[in-house]
């Protein structure tokens, strides 16, 4: 039996519409205290997953709002549970008064995340279709929602089974052969086993593939701007964010640390971090900016050379120029198009080259076009991208495991000591969905998620 839990799941701002989300044996029942049907038909009459109209009454019985209710009969709900959702105006007053009535009436208060941890527990759904209910609820982007929409429906899940799944067919193999080792049992059938378990290792290793652009879909593109002080940097991030992130001066060395800010650029986020100008100073903090400039520029996925190409270029631009050039990715912008040029685009060694005005906002949907064709849509957000750096350390704790074993046999080591490491693997693999869980794991996943999810 599980406790009756409630919790207003759209917050307690106003809004349109405000949800009370019920879950728990006899959840139904209980309900009807606190909401009636206009029909006069018990709640419990409504046949699951449509709407009926009625009225919310607070713990007083007094009428607090005309109200939506449907219910969802177990296992046939989100939690696998009986569950029921009390769809009211979105007065925070009201869901308050609601939410006290459920309380008087025997539901206590959900916890972070407990609806989903029920609906795992429940069987429901496994632990990447729960982390990504997270990530659909934060994606940014039409792209992070259509992969976290894939992984919500199993596509993670349908990947991992049927590796998890062969590699019990084994484990049960040379089990046979430890344990009835009189049986006629081919306890080194190398080249089917080896050939199974390289054939895993390998879709493993397709599926860690697939993280780099998983984690700038959900998380954004990390792209540092670089260039020497006055080229217009700041200015570049302040036209991007769409409003003014960081202070703009004609005094050289105003941006002393570095700045992030996550904007939008057609179908990609991207997450822009502005940076000291790159030149020679005697000034001890901005010569620290500076360091952390050239930083910066190692751990990005691409890199944005701002130039001012109303001058020709210095020295300081060259050197701001190579530390661009080593980034995975750089596109150049040839900013202040709306001064006289003093910069051809030939005279930069770059791919990608841009000329822009931030003080007009001239020559952006080039730079989009830039960031298209720099990271094209080449592979479907459908789900298949792993975008969870908990679950890429489990996979690749499996792979590592998994090739061990393929050694093992390779080297004609007895069942027992392939066994080690396969089923090694199995417990880090089965950590991906919770086939085999860890408590401290599933607690820190639920903590994620607010109060009526």
């Amino acid at each position: 039996m599980s406790d009756k839990i409630a919790a207003i799941a759209t917050g307690r701002a106003r809004t349109g519409i405000g949800i009370l989300r019920l879950s728990g044996d006899g959840c139904i029942e209980a309900a009807e205290q606190v909401f009636r049907l206009n029909s006069g038909r018990p709640l419990t009459s409504l046949p699951d997953r449509k709407l009926a109209l009625g009225t919310l009454f607070d713990a007083q019985g007094r009428a607090i709002d005309h109200c939506m209710a449907f219910i969802s009969r177990a296992p046939h709900s989100y939690t696998g549970e009986d569950t029921a959702e009390i769809q009211c105006h979105g007065s925070p007053a009201a869901l308050t008064a609601g939410l006290e009535a459920l309380f008087a009436a025997g539901f206590r208060q959900a916890r972070p995340g407990e609806f989903t941890r029920r609906a795992f527990l429940n069987g429901q759904m496994d632990l990447t279709q729960a982390e990504a209910v997270i990530d659909l609820i934060d994606a940014e982007t039409a792209d992070a929602a259509a992969n976290a929409a894939g992984q919500v429906a199993g596509a993670i899940r349908k990947r991992i089974d049927p590796i998890y799944d062969s590699w019990v067919d084994l484990c049960a193999h040379f089990h046979a052969v430890l344990d009835y080792p009189d049986e006629d049992i081919d306890p080194f059938a190398l080249s089917g086993y080896e050939a199974s378990l390289t054939a895993s290792s390998r879709q493993l290793t397709a599926l860690l593939a697939s993280c780099h652009r998983g984690r700038m879909v959900q998380s954004g593109i990390r792209a540092v701007i670089l260039g020497s002080p006055n080229a217009g940097k700041s200015s570049l991030l302040n036209r991007l964010s769409g409003f003014d992130r960081v202070i703009v001066t004609d005094i050289p060395g105003t941006t002393r640390d570095t700045v992030e800010q996550t904007v939008t650029l057609g179908r990609h986020l991207v997450r822009l971090v502005d940076t000291a100008g790159i030149r020679d100073t005697q000034d001890v903090i901005e010569k620290i900016g500076v360091d952390r400039s050239m930083e910066a520029a190692k751990d990005c996925d691409a890199a944005l050379f701002v130039v001012d190409a109303s001058r020709p270029l210095t020295d300081e631009d060259r050197r701001a120029m190579g530390a661009a050039l080593e980034a995975p990715e750089a596109i150049a912008i040839l900013n202040k198009q709306d001064l006289p040029g003093a910069i051809e685009p030939s005279d930069l060694p770059f791919a990608y080259i841009v000329p822009i005005s931030c003080k007009d906002s001239t020559g952006f949907d080039l730079l989009e076009q830039a960031f298209d064709m720099l990271f094209p849509d080449d592979a479907p957000c459908d789900g298949s991208l792993l975008t969870n750096a908990r679950q890429a350390g489990a996979i690749l704790r499996a792979k590592k495991s998994v090739d061990s074993a393929v050694q093992s046999l390779r080297a004609g080591m007895t069942p027992d000591a392939v066994l080690v490491d396969l089923e090694a693997a199995m417990d880090a693999l089965g950590e991906v969905t919770g086939r085999t869980m860890r408590e401290d794991i599933t607690n820190r996943i639920f903590e994620r998620f607010c109060v009526g999810k």
